[in-house]
């Protein structure tokens, strides 16, 4: 097994149970896997069907998104910056150390999910195009067991569902319809897997794969919610904002 390999100044703050090592330093939250992994994502650095060896969430303050930025080429510089040009990149204005990390077994396989939530840009599935707002929910879900292109995708679909659920549990409203909710318009899910042995061909609902896929991400962005409503009282309480 390989070592993660913590940037320099980096915290250890989780070890390396459910296939990666999570630290973090400065700006940046980095799920560090133990050998290579496949990842499907729509992320704007790293994304698509790939490979990996690292998924890496970068904060960003409001001043650096404005219209003139090209989020891929600023997100893909930070990642060269910071040693990890072959990661699978995400990018918030979240507090980074609001994340919440949540684990489901099911007999010989498990997913663990990190989750940054933020509800700034809720929008519902079908809402009128528009400008984005600030405020997102990135997720990680690595499985335990390897996955087909085919499981892939299946596997991004129920991570997807998981989170509209959770959102719409909670009662999130559209920030531009007022309607229910289904997640943000900005909204980024990584899926990754071991590369070594024989490939799952499904992981959907039926299956101990999706149970488990289901189930933490179900959990995470929950308590992601909670702690983002936490947040926003807190913050009303005191006049400040709340990230």
């Amino acid at each position: 097994m390989i070592a993660p390999r913590p940037i320099a100044g980096a915290e250890l703050v989780d070890p390396v149970p459910g296939g990666f090592a999570l630290s973090s330093s400065p700006g940046w939250l980095i799920a560090r896997f133990t050998a290579e992994h496949t990842t499907a994502s729509w992320a704007i650095a790293g994304g698509g069907l790939g490979a990996a060896w690292a998924v890496a969430w970068l904060q960003v303050r409001d001043d650096e998104l404005v219209p003139a930025v090209d989020p891929g080429a600023l997100l893909r510089d930070r990642l060269a910056a910071a040693g990890l040009p072959g990661a699978v990149g995400l990018m918030t204005t979240r507090n980074l150390d609001s994340y919440v990390d949540a684990t489901a077994h099911h007999g010989a396989v498990s997913a663990r999910c990190i989750a940054t939530v933020g509800l700034g840009n809720a929008l519902r599935a079908g809402d009128p195009p528009g400008r984005a707002r600030l405020g997102t929910i990135n997720l990680l879900c690595r499985v335990s067991a390897p996955l087909s292109p085919e499981a892939q995708l299946e596997a991004l679909a129920l991570a997807a569902e998981a989170r509209a659920l959770a959102v719409r549990e909670a009662g999130v409203a559209s920030t531009r319809t007022g309607r229910p909710a289904s997640g943000t318009g900005t909204d980024c899910i990584v899926i990754a897997a071991p590369r070594a042995g024989d490939a799952a061909v499904f992981a959907g609902k039926h299956t101990a794969l999706g149970h488990v896929i289901g189930a933490a991400v179900l959990d995470a962005i929950r308590r992601g919610i909670e702690r983002q409503h936490g947040e926003r009282a807190a913050a009303a309480a005191t006049g400040e904002a709340a990230r």
